[in-house]
């Protein structure tokens, strides 16, 4: 029997056993209602909400202190002596190493194309809100972290959770508290295999081999996918190995270096057609506000925007706290403050260039997507490039190589921390995990496992229920740790030397083993 074959038949009996559940929960978690004829998913609705919440209740604190939030990252605020694994810089990056990805190529291209061009509009909205959210939970995980006796740092909703609700609520939410910790590491855990691995290795393999003779090319055959395969697991599994510090180590020059690559791809279509800017621009806005616009008018734009930077940004689905909780830090809200830059980064910046770049070049896989002709994704994209650079599907190639590499590698270690959580934090555990994982990224480039996949995204957003509901509940704490920052932000100002009591005001949790 052919290894295609065998991937095959794998791929039909998962799909058989795992789709009834992936509907019966995708059915539930991505529900959605019907408002003046558009669909409005429910869970977009909660994280959209959040981020209103949030960003009232800190008085625009992603406005207000977004330069501070700047300063942090560039270490102005930094303390040498501070407990953690990581500096700011390497903390963010990091974490936009996981949510950067193909929702930025592709992601943005479909919701240009079902929302329009106003769906952009939209997006940026729903980034700008989402930062206020990062910020609460980011804050909370430097807040309730852990500090092992070899130097290394646990933190997440399976931290903060237990711990924030034990504080303020004392043994009821403490036990509550327990329950949604398992709960959110099994789901961490189940997405990071899934759709934080597999999906992004399979999705890179895919655009490899469309760029190298397709099917019959030198990628196309079971034998290039297994030989692809092995030597992404075996990149992922070295950088693995050495732990946070290793991991963002790498993605402190990757991300920097596919953004890079990205934005400036994007800048030179938009300079060859800068007199279509105005234009374009005019056809975002004109486009969001438009009752006669695709998908439902207002409503529908807004919906398809604010669906695409939520599932692209992740603020309030609790992931990003656990690389930001390894950062060198004494005070929980830098951090926080850091934290808000990444949804700025993500979707005001990279979807925002992908959409202007599609709007302004206008391919024409964009028009026959947007009139039903073919459902578009990184061709769209790739194809709006090309109006101007002929050859970047080859670059476009690198950088979705460069998203998918880091994001498997931000994967890894949330998981490896979920798993932790549930199986413990020995030397075998751990090796038992990181073998696991680097299998998954082999299987990645061989298999499709798209019923999984989809799993895997509803058992993701079950935790922001969980998660924002913990947030809520917790604010008061952030608003506390923020006032604390800030007096020591004066201080430092002024001269002093801490603002709050220095080395004694490390809240963070030391663990005993």
């Amino acid at each position: 029997m052919s290894l295609d074959s065998i991937t095959e038949n794998i791929d039909e009996s998962v799909s058989g056993f795992f789709e009834p559940i992936a509907d019966w929960l995708g059915g539930i978690v991505f529900y959605s209602v019907t408002i003046a004829g558009a669909e409005v998913p429910l869970i977009v609705t909660w994280l959209a909400l959040a981020g209103l919440v949030f960003t009232g209740w800190f008085g625009f604190v992603q406005v207000r202190k977004f330069r501070l939030a700047v300063d942090v990252v560039r270490g102005k605020y930094d303390d040498k002596d501070s407990a953690g694994e990581v500096n700011h810089f390497q903390a963010l990056t990091a974490a936009v190493s996981g949510t950067v990805g193909l929702g930025n190529i592709a992601g943005v291209a479909v919701a240009v194309s079902i929302g329009g061009a106003g769906a952009t509009f939209w997006m940026i909205v729903c980034g700008l809100l989402g930062m206020a959210t990062k910020f609460v939970e980011v804050t909370l995980g430097v807040k309730y972290r852990e500090v092992h006796a070899d130097g290394t740092v646990s933190g997440g909703p399976m931290h903060y959770l237990p711990k924030g609700l034990a504080e303020r609520f004392g043994k009821n939410g403490k036990s509550l508290g327990k329950v949604l910790a398992v709960l959110a590491s099994i789901m961490i855990l189940f997405f990071g295999l899934f759709g934080g691995n597999l999906f992004q290795v399979n999705q890179s393999y895919a655009q490899l081999v469309s760029v190298t003779g397709g099917e019959d090319g030198a990628m196309g055959s079971s034998g290039g996918a297994l030989f692809f395969g092995i030597l992404v697991a075996a990149l992922v599994g070295i950088v693995l190995l050495g732990g946070i510090r290793s991991i963002a180590s790498v993605t402190s020059r990757l991300v920097p270096a596919m953004a890079g690559i990205y934005i400036v791809a994007c800048l030179v279509v938009i300079l060859v057609n800068v007199t279509a800017v105005p234009a374009a621009i005019g056809t975002i806005i004109e486009g969001a506000f438009n009752p006669e616009g695709v998908a439902g008018g207002i409503l529908g734009a807004l919906i398809i925007g604010f669906q695409r930077a939520a599932f692209s940004n992740e603020a309030g689905i609790g992931s990003a706290p656990i690389a930001h909780s390894a950062v060198k830090t004494k005070h929980p809200a830098s951090e926080g403050l850091v934290a808000l830059l990444e949804p700025f980064i993500d979707t005001v910046i990279i979807c925002t260039m992908t959409a202007l770049t599609i709007v302004i070049a206008n391919p024409a896989s964009w028009g026959e997507a947007r009139d039903g002709e073919s459902i578009g994704g990184v061709t769209i994209t790739s194809d709006a490039f090309e109006t101007v650079l002929p050859w970047f599907p080859y670059i476009l190639t690198i950088a979705v190589m460069l998203f998918a590499i880091s994001t498997v590698l931000t994967w890894g270690y949330y998981g490896l921390k979920a798993w932790t959580h549930l199986f413990g934090r020995s030397r075998t555990s751990e090796t038992v995990y990181k073998s696991l994982y680097t299998l998954f990224v082999v299987a990645g480039s061989l298999l499709t496992l798209e019923t999984l996949i989809s799993l895997a995204d509803a058992v993701l957003f079950t935790l922001a229920v969980v998660n924002i509901i913990g947030l809520y509940l917790l604010a008061p704490v952030v608003k506390r740790e923020l006032n604390s920052f800030l007096e020591y932000v004066r201080v430092r100002k002024e001269g002093g030397s801490d603002g709050t009591g220095g080395d004694a005001d490390d809240e963070t949790t030391k663990a005993t083993v």
